[in-house]
């Protein structure tokens, strides 16, 4: 019912924005700053700071510093698949 990951975003670099159905996220920020959107709204977020992601809400994330931000991400709910997240675009692709 839940997971632990520690997740490295590069300077410039960022999520595409999605959502999940079945689950929510809290993210720690670790070091760096992260440029944070949650149903349309942004804000800044830096070190010890933490944001809630319920589920479906829908969020993206940037770094917009010069240094790798690093995110602690606690995931929990009833299904923690990857094939849970909705993308409404797609930065890198994939």
């Amino acid at each position: 019912r839940y997971k632990v990951k520690r997740i490295t975003v590069k300077e410039g670099e960022g999520l595409s924005l999605r959502l999940h159905h079945h689950r929510s996220e809290h993210w720690v920020v670790v070091s760096g700053t992260a440029r944070m959107t949650l149903s349309g709204e942004s804000k800044l977020l830096v070190t010890n700071e933490s944001v809630y992601i319920p589920a479906g809400a829908s969020y993206s994330l940037e770094n917009p510093g010069v240094i790798p931000l690093e995110l602690i991400e606690v995931t929990s709910g009833d299904y923690l698949e990857e094939d849970d997240i909705v993308r409404f675009s797609n930065r890198y692709q994939n």
